[in-house]
């Protein structure tokens, strides 16, 4: 058994160090990114890129990702806490090209919250509109269906972090959901998402989070936001793909000069 912690610990040492001495871009991302987090109450999210040494792309040994949080597994976040989330290159691309939201954010974190851009991670960056296509509103559709599931308990249990006492839903939650509606609409509109969340949609966001809005409304919000989310990735205009090669050509090329 001694043997066995010994060799975990040795294997999240190893990890963390790929992670951090390797990384080429590391930004924020949770509410606060999105101009949608209440001052003392939330942690800190926080998702990272990094260029693994050759062995873990080309031999049996693996690195995906490294997952740091200041509670122990299993425990919520606190405020100030730190959840740290750092993907391995490659594994970050497979994300980004699938259309996850939360992937996809750190390529457009400007400012205080681009805590590390090396030129490699800027070159990254810059690739952003090769991640869109009409496959990514698909993505952003199954997460924002996933969500508003989760809203009402088709799914599975109803959240209740920051329930509302007045209306009974997880506010917090809901806000999210609507969110991803939102910067889906931009991102395939205008092949960007703006950080912070522009107006007027942050107000009814943060009207949403302090539960000022009735679950009903809130999920006729979602419901709208989702038609014109499933127009846009219907329109012949946008590729209907990533451009996989782009993204494959930045990939060789990058591995290829951190490992020369």
């Amino acid at each position: 058994m001694r043997n066995a912690v010994h060799s975990l610990e040795r294997d999240l040492e190893r990890a963390e160090r790929i992670a951090l001495d390797h990384l080429i871009l590391r930004t924020t991302v949770g509410s606060v990114v999105h101009g949608l987090s209440n001052p003392g109450t939330d942690d800190r999210d926080e998702l990272g890129v990094c260029v693994e040494p050759p062995e873990y792309l080309l031999g049996f040994q693996r690195f995906e990702h490294f997952v740091y949080r200041t509670q122990p597994e299993g425990h919520p976040s606190g405020p100030g806490d730190l959840d740290l989330t750092v993907y391995g290159l490659r594994k970050f691309c497979v994300l980004a090209l699938k259309g996850s939201p939360t992937t996809l954010l750190p390529l457009f974190v400007t400012g205080e919250h681009l805590l590390v851009s090396t030129p490699a991670g800027e070159e990254l960056r810059a690739l952003a509109p090769s991640f869109v296509a009409r496959s990514t509103g698909r993505a952003f559709l199954g997460y924002l269906s996933n969500q508003r599931r989760g809203l009402v308990g088709e799914r599975h249990a109803t959240r209740t972090r920051e329930l509302s006492k007045r209306h009974g839903y997880d506010t917090k939650y809901a806000m999210h959901a609507l969110r991803i509606a939102v910067q889906g609409i931009e991102l395939l509109s205008s092949g960007r998402i703006t950080l912070p969340v522009p107006e007027p949609e942050r107000s009814v966001l943060r009207s949403v989070r302090s539960g000022e809005l009735e679950l009903d409304d809130v999920l006729e919000r979602i419901d709208a936001a989702t038609v014109q989310l499933e127009e846009l990735a219907d329109d012949p205009s946008l590729p209907a793909r990533p451009d996989v090669a782009r993204v494959d050509e930045y990939l060789v090329r990058t591995y290829r000069a951190a490992w020369d």
